[in-house]
């Protein structure tokens, strides 16, 4: 009857017309609020899966170390911990900590980048948190579980690096970058990095054509 009241209005109704649009919205959101839990529950199932045929913990995949991680999402990763340290997302970062091995002590910068995946500052990195992370466990220390909602805003969870994944992600480390650069320095593109000290300069200038290139031609 609800779903009558557009067509041929709610004066039928009466004194109750005035709250249908109120029980139209409500029964509309509650039903993307459905979908959404049930795509949500079976996207667990899919990763959950995908995960322990890879001998994972399905909700602590990084439990054991970073071997099933590519360089390219560890970068994005850490890229994404320092963005939400700037902006005192404390729990997210306890949390990226706690589940990769990452601190402020890193020798990691973005806004420009200072590595690159497969180099030797890339290894020396991710032994760098390996350590951290297998300390931790030598110590009793469980990293917090992690699920669909946490992969969906960080992507957390490993990824099978095809061309399409790593590019994704090249972007999406990118794009931090380019976000710090023109906060930190000025300019609107990899034309006008302003005021960029002249030691970071080719790397900015790196960062944002890069950036400016894949996002051309977006990966699919």
């Amino acid at each position: 009857m609800l779903l009558s009241a557009p067509v041929f209005g709610t004066a039928w109704a009466g004194p109750f017309a005035a709250v249908i649009p109120v029980a139209a919205g409500l029964l509309s959101g509650g039903g993307l609020y459905l979908r959404r839990r049930a795509k949500l529950r079976r996207r667990t199932a899919v990763l959950e899966k995908r995960l322990a045929e890879r001998g994972l913990d399905a909700r602590r995949p990084a439990r054991e170390g970073l071997g099933a991680y590519y360089d390219a999402q560890l970068i994005l990763l850490r890229s994404e911990y320092e963005y939400l340290r700037a902006r005192d997302a404390t729990v997210t970062v306890r949390h990226l900590e706690e589940s990769f091995g990452f601190t402020p002590e890193d020798p990691f910068e973005t806004g420009p980048l200072n590595v690159v995946p497969d180099t030797t500052e890339m290894r020396e990195l991710r032994d760098r948190w390996e350590r951290r992370i297998s300390s931790k466990r030598q110590r009793g220390m469980e990293p917090p579980p992690l699920g669909p909602r946490e992969d969906s805003s960080y992507r957390v969870f490993p990824r099978e690096m095809t061309v399409p994944v790593e590019l994704s992600m090249r972007r999406a480390y990118l794009s931090i970058s380019r976000r710090l650069i023109l906060e930190r320095y000025g300019g609107a593109s990899a034309e006008e990095p302003h005021l960029v000290p002249e030691a970071l300069r080719q790397r900015a200038k790196r960062d944002l054509l890069e950036y400016e290139a894949l996002s051309r031609r977006p990966p699919h």
